[in-house]
């Protein structure tokens, strides 16, 4: 699993609907409203590199109305206290809603 995080920057007057669309992406676990230089936090995990280039060059930038720039970062660990495999199974959706 590839485990990408993706800074983002979206229109200020698009930023709801933005978040919906992107939790609409396949490989988008979850997207975190945030102060500072970026106003989202995405994260993704997808099976592969090239999945995750697609999911940002494509379906986030291209795809999505109000996102003006993006900054992702490649986890090359991650240590948590659940298992993450367990968690997250990238061949799936996964409905964000369900852990609401």
């Amino acid at each position: 699993m590839v485990t990408g995080i993706a800074l983002v920057t979206v229109e200020r007057k698009m930023l709801r609907q933005a978040t919906e669309a992107l939790l609409n992406v396949a490989g988008v676990t979850e997207v975190y409203t945030v102060a500072g230089e970026f106003d989202l936090v995405v994260m993704i995990r997808v099976n592969s590199n090239a999945e995750l280039s697609d999911v940002v060059a494509n379906k986030m930038t291209r795809d999505i109305p109000g996102i003006t720039h993006t900054r992702t970062m490649i986890s090359l660990q991650a240590d948590a206290k659940v298992d993450l495999g367990l968690l997250y199974d990238a061949s799936k959706q996964i409905d964000p809603k369900v852990y609401v």
